[in-house]
């Protein structure tokens, strides 16, 4: 049987494969409308009502510092959860599969305290079944706003 601390749902944001550890997810949906919020940081779109909770929206490509924001028929929210249970969805540009990834297929590399990037991602993942690899993400850090301990919109 397999581990489900070593299962990741792979993602595309642009061309680039990522990993998000399925245990940080609550669900994935479709794109939906999403109401903007006045005075937000600048890589939240605004919340979405989903089945009667309201929940902020980011854009990951924004948080990475990534302009172009189109979105397609593939694109998707991703609802994480952190410890608290608190609920925040991420626009991906497609959720591509689930994958079993051993640790020993984990390299973990020090962070550049210069990339700012860096602190996004925790390392890189060999899919040998698919032949690829996976920049595996740190949701936390994504998820942690840039000036504040809270992460409230």
């Amino acid at each position: 049987m397999e581990d489900i601390k070593n299962q990741y749902i792979v993602i595309s944001v642009g061309i680039e494969n990522y990993g998000v550890n399925i245990l940080d997810i609550d669900s994935i949906i479709r794109l939906k409308k999403i109401t903007r919020i006045p005075k937000t940081k600048p890589y939240y779109k605004g919340v979405i009502n989903l089945r009667g909770e309201i929940l902020p929206v980011m854009s990951i490509k924004k948080r990475f510092g990534i302009d172009n924001e189109d979105y397609t028929d593939k694109s998707r929210i991703i609802i994480i959860k952190d410890d608290q249970d608190e609920k925040t969805g991420i626009i991906v540009d497609e959720v591509k599969d689930v994958v079993n990834i051993p640790e020993e297929d984990v390299d973990m590399y020090a962070i550049d305290s210069m990339d700012e990037l860096a602190k996004f991602t925790k390392g890189v993942a060999k899919d040998t079944y698919n032949n690829r690899l996976i920049t595996l993400l740190n949701i936390e850090n994504i998820m942690k706003d840039d000036n504040d301990e809270d992460n409230d919109l």
